[in-house]
């Protein structure tokens, strides 16, 4: 008989391996899924990373399941959480909603034990089981073992004590006329032989329900109040039972895991979000315990904020499915008109309905646990797209079509313009290379000869300075063969020209006449083999010279993401330099009429301190330090840099040094 062979994908686990360092250190769940999107695997880890790399050593060092496993297997995802018993919890929820293959828990046949209290019988009995569920039954769990929910009833009996035995047990001792022995240790109240009523053991099967249901803290209220009372009244043998019942149930929530302590059902909601996209995660918590967690990634199509995004998100959630709105829904911002979502909620409900954001306590740090698995998934979408090398092919591809280009723009350089109304107008060039960022090939720029605030002259003296340069480079420069290919370099260093090599597509924020602006800056120099668009913001519209109408990509469109963040890159590095700029000039005109202090002590006094606030709240004798500045330039500097001193009052105190590069900038 030959050798079983495990089977195998065509790409293997190496083509759905995370990319290393986007796994999380946070305990957490994962699970791995086969090419048709079904759970065939769920798992739980202290440390995930740690984890889910133990499946991507050599198939052949696995053990054989779990290289069946693998193989199967075309993708893997995972959610954080706060602790393990929060990962045990969920992993028995999604074991459950999933039924996957290659659980471990079908070696038997077996499913995952249950709570039960039969609240169809007469005498309702509390039992632990498996298998189908029962009508007339109610059931918690989950639970991770038998023995260890055995355990919790079994402490819990003392404060609740109600029917535990097997209908045989209970006719025996109803016939015999005497309990069994849980009725004489004090964990069973006898309904058989009619120490309690029916309705008298109902009313504790039911505060056994509740407690179970996570309302925990009356029941504890309850019992310090008469512990306290019986310890008053000189009934000391009566409170020392008390307090054994309140260890008892104190001992229980420790076993219980619980993520809210009242019991509450609430769907507990959390956004990741950058200019382009945004993730949801929400994590939905029934009786207070965790029952099921989903997520989304999708673009924004609107500039509005968390609460417009909470707002669009509820609606599609919860509309026509009043079965899905719970009592409480908790969310990082309230939406616009949060009285009349509430009422829209509760009229799908049929009864109240809360939005609320959580300000402290489990809901608070259950929250913040949501937020952690929006911004994992958030980063693990986006790394996954922009280092997918069939991904950004795909978007070169398309802006190539889109564009009518004669061939795929491997380098495309994006120009932006920031200004504050027309002061310290600065552009930014930054440049992306098979759909890559080059940071070491940014550039900026000081306009010089535009007066005022012109975006479209500034955006001419931008592309006429930068192109100038190109055709001044590679006049100067030479072709030579090197390990890389042939490359322009100095004839006299030999170092590479990295200005002289010409984009394959001039991209400009803006529109139309940003568009018309970079492309008269080229003619004039005479150049016309690269091309130029516009992408402009409010309906990211792409603008070629000479036409009326833009051009019109998808939104779901690889080449107009593609885009978007080269513009939105673009627009952060000129954003990030125009307030360097500014800061600077700020904090320089403060101390320019400092007397004996100039240019070099000033830079040197910045330098020293590293940020304004810094500056301000160094004492006189800190001050005199610095080399060059004696005690009368000292007390100086201090009068001028003062918040109470006149144009000092409107400094921004954010300003620090950029170590990289020693400007000074606002944070």
């Amino acid at each position: 008989m030959s050798p079983a062979r495990t089977p195998r994908t065509a790409g293997g686990p190496s083509s759905y391996r995370p990319e290393p360092g986007t796994i999380p250190t946070q305990p957490g769940v994962y699970r791995f899924r086969d090419a048709s999107s079904r759970v065939i695997y769920v798992g739980k880890a202290k440390n995930l990373r740690a984890r889910l790399s133990s499946y991507f050593a050599d198939v052949a060092t696995l053990h054989q399941r779990t290289a069946t496993m693998v193989t199967t297997a075309a993708s893997v995802e995972w959610t954080v959480v706060n602790t393990e018993v929060e990962a045990l919890q969920l992993e028995y929820s999604w074991i459950k909603e999933y039924d996957p293959r290659f659980n471990v828990k079908y070696r038997d046949d077996k499913s995952y034990p249950w709570l039960a209290v039969t609240l169809g019988d007469e005498y309702p009995r509390v039992m632990v089981g498996r298998g189908a569920k029962r009508k007339g039954t109610r059931y918690f769990g989950p639970y991770s073992h038998a023995w260890a929910i055995r355990e919790t009833v079994d402490i819990l009996l003392r404060v609740f004590p109600m029917r535990s035995c097997s209908n045989g047990v209970f006719k025996r001792s109803a016939q015999i006329g005497r309990p069994c022995l849980l009725g004489y240790i004090g964990k069973c109240s006898a309904p058989c032989v009619g120490t309690v009523s029916a309705d008298e053991h109902r009313a504790i099967v039911e505060d056994f329900c509740d407690f179970m249901a996570g309302q925990t803290r009356p029941f504890v209220r309850r019992i310090e109040k008469e512990m306290y009372a019986a310890s008053d009244a000189m009934d000391f043998e009566r409170a020392a039972r008390l307090r054994d019942d309140l260890g008892a149930l104190q001992k229980a929530l420790e076993k219980q895991a619980v993520v809210l302590g009242d019991g509450a059902d609430a769907d507990v909601i959390a956004l990741a979000e950058d200019p382009l996209e945004v993730a949801v995660q929400i994590f939905y918590v029934r009786g207070g315990r965790i029952r099921g967690q989903r997520g989304w990634v999708a673009d924004r199509v609107e500039e509005g904020g968390t609460p417009e995004l909470v707002e669009d998100f509820l609606l599609q959630l919860y509309a026509g499915d009043a079965d899905a709105v719970p009592r409480e829904i908790l969310v990082p911002e309230l939406p616009p008109d949060v009285e009349t979502f509430e009422a829209l909620l509760g009229d799908l409900r049929g009864s109240r309905v809360v939005i609320r954001v959580p300000q402290r306590g489990d809901k608070k740090t259950l929250q913040e646990t949501v937020a952690r698995n929006a911004g994992q998934s958030l980063a693990l979408h986006k790394t996954k797209r922009a280092s997918d090398l069939t991904t950004r092919n795909r978007a070169l591809e398309e802006i190539r079509e889109a564009l009518e280009l004669e061939e795929v723009p491997l380098r495309i350089e994006c120009y932006d313009v920031s200004n504050l109304q027309g002061t310290e107008v600065v552009a930014s060039m930054v440049v992306f290379e098979d759909g890559l960022a080059r940071k070491g090939e940014y550039r900026r720029f000081v306009i010089r000869d535009v007066e005022g605030q012109n975006d479209v002259a500034s955006m001419h003296e931008v592309i006429t300075r930068r192109f100038r340069r190109l055709l001044d480079e590679q006049a100067r420069s030479e072709s030579r063969e090197t390990d890389q290919g042939p490359m322009l370099v100095d004839p006299e260093t030999g170092r590479p020209r990295k200005f002289a090599y010409a984009p394959g597509l001039v991209v400009v924020d803006g529109g139309p006449p940003q568009v018309a602006a970079a492309q008269q800056a080229l003619d004039e120099l005479g150049i016309d083999d690269i091309p130029v668009c516009g992408l402009a913001k409010r309906l990211e519209e792409v603008w070629l010279p000479a036409q009326e109408d833009p051009v019109i990509l998808a939104r779901s469109s690889e080449g107009l993401y593609l885009l978007q963040r080269i513009r939105d890159e673009a627009h952060r590095f000129a954003i990030n330099h125009h307030r360097s700029r500014r800061s600077k000039t700020m904090v320089e005109s403060v101390l320019d009429d400092v007397p004996g202090l100039g240019e070099v002590r000033r830079k040197t006094l910045l330098k020293h301190f590293g940020s304004l606030k810094k500056l301000r709240a160094a004492e006189l004798d800190e001050l005199a330090l610095v080399p060059g500045i004696g005690p009368q330039t000292a007390a100086a500097i201090k009068q001028a840099v003062a918040p109470s001193a006149g144009a000092a009052d409107s400094l921004p105190t954010t300003v620090s040094i950029n170590t990289a590069t020693g400007e000074i900038e606002e944070t």
